[in-house]
């Protein structure tokens, strides 16, 4: 079947004659190959006239005669061929088409027709999967040849955008974070976590160190405040009275010997000795101190007993109801250290006195004071009575009753500081 009958109804198409070979003029330049789908109209340029082989005459509408003595076919036989050219006409090479377009033709339906079959069934046909085929591109004569293009269907290489000229390179959008972020994560939260905890175990254990113990603790540490704690704990090198002297006067004491620290045999008077012996005695502690005006001199001593709490109640019960405080047999000793103002301090040079029966620590705090020039003092008074206000005695005027009771306080409130007990003002006193 012909391309007509393809495209077309052949019975409303007549068909196309073959067109007559035309010589293409040598000033007009080829046309190139363009696409078929597309009619593109140009002016035809007239052909020129030049010398050359005549026109094909025409076909003649009515067959020639046959010649005479020819005898007609018969019946059933097939007619010989229709010769196309008269006889006796040389014939002529017909040059063959070309399949790209000719330089001018006619842009009729039928020609369009007649030269797409190749678009339909040629290699740049359809393949009937819904894909296009890919376009071939076009070139410019002598420029280098493109790289062909991937199909449809291949994934397209990632892009990469270039660095704007001066600028930053382009970074791309963070995703996931990966495993070096999340191990970077763990690291932190675990590093807070330690601090944290070292933070808090800390302050738990400063907590705890600087916590009040219980009345038990304090007393069981007050046994050992004589050997854990410095002896300038214990005894100031200088102790600030602040309106402890008469008349509420500033007084301020420096220390001038430390006694070693040794047993209470001869340390006392017998009859105090005897009073004291129902406690024990682990240790005796002894310091001698000086007023600014290196006047008087005070003996500050700390009995460290063996008696348990309730003894300590019982001790203190007895010295404040037998007033055993207030007897001048029961008076305490000085310590004279040699090459001091208290080197004449002795049992004549007493003035006032005092004892302290703690009762949360098994301690037993005394103070005895004189004159530092070596005088004696027939009439010694306790310091509870010679600080009584509008006293007029010469222990009271003097200010050794208020040195020998400010020098007791502020010892035994050290004391309880080392053990880590309250204050207390339940120890009975001379």
């Amino acid at each position: 079947m012909s391309t007509d009958a393809e495209f077309a109804d052949a019975r409303r198409i007549p068909p196309i004659p073959p067109q007559p070979p035309r010589r293409p003029a040598p000033s007009a330049p080829p046309m190139p190959a363009g696409d078929p789908h597309t009619a593109v109209l140009r002016r035809v340029p007239a052909e020129p006239s030049a010398p050359g082989a005549p026109a094909v005459p025409p076909r003649p509408a009515v067959p020639p005669p046959a010649p005479t003595g020819a005898q007609p076919p018969a019946a059933g036989a097939p007619l010989p061929p229709h010769p196309d050219r008269a006889p006796g006409t040389p014939s002529r090479a017909v040059p063959p088409q070309s399949t790209a377009r000719p330089d001018a033709f006619r842009d009729t339906a039928a020609f369009h027709l007649a030269h797409s079959q190749d678009l339909w069934s040629g290699p740049g046909a359809p393949s009937g999967t819904g894909e296009p085929a890919p376009a071939t591109p076009r070139t410019a004569p002598g420029a280098p040849a493109r790289p062909p293009r991937p199909p449809w269907s291949a994934p397209l290489p990632p892009q990469t955008a270039a660095p704007a000229p001066g600028g930053l390179a382009h970074r791309p959008a963070p995703g996931r974070p990966g495993a070096r972020a999340l191990a970077a994560a763990a690291c932190l939260v675990l590093g807070v976590g330690l601090i944290g905890g070292a933070a808090a175990g800390s302050w738990l254990t400063d907590e705890a160190a600087g916590a009040t113990p219980d009345a038990a603790a304090a007393f069981a540490k007050g046994r050992d405040v004589w050997h854990s704690t410095p002896v300038d704990t214990l005894f100031p090198r200088t102790v600030n009275g602040f309106g402890a002297g008469p008349g509420g006067a500033d007084r301020t004491w420096s220390r001038i010997a430390v006694a070693p620290d040794g047993g209470c045999a001869g340390a006392y008077d017998p009859r105090l000795a005897d009073a004291l012996a129902r406690a024990g005695c682990v240790r005796l502690l002894r310091a001698t101190y000086v007023d600014a005006t290196r006047s008087s001199v005070i003996t500050v001593g700390a009995q460290i007993t063996k008696a348990d709490q309730p003894g300590m109640m019982a001790l203190n019960t007895r010295f404040s109801t037998g007033n055993l405080g207030t007897r001048t047999d029961l008076m305490p000793l000085p310590y004279a250290a040699r090459d001091t103002p208290a080197q004449d301090f002795g049992r004549a040079q007493r003035v006032s006195w005092t004892v302290r029966v703690l009762t949360d620590l098994p301690v037993v705090v005394y103070a005895v004071s004189g004159f530092a020039d070596g005088r004696t003092f027939a009439e010694p008074q306790p310091a509870e009575a010679a600080t009584r206000p509008g006293a007029t005695t010469a222990p009271a005027e003097s200010g050794l009753g208020h040195d020998a009771k400010g020098l007791a306080d502020r010892i035994g409130t050290d004391f309880r500081k080392a053990a880590g007990s309250l204050p207390r003002t339940t120890e009975a006193s001379s």
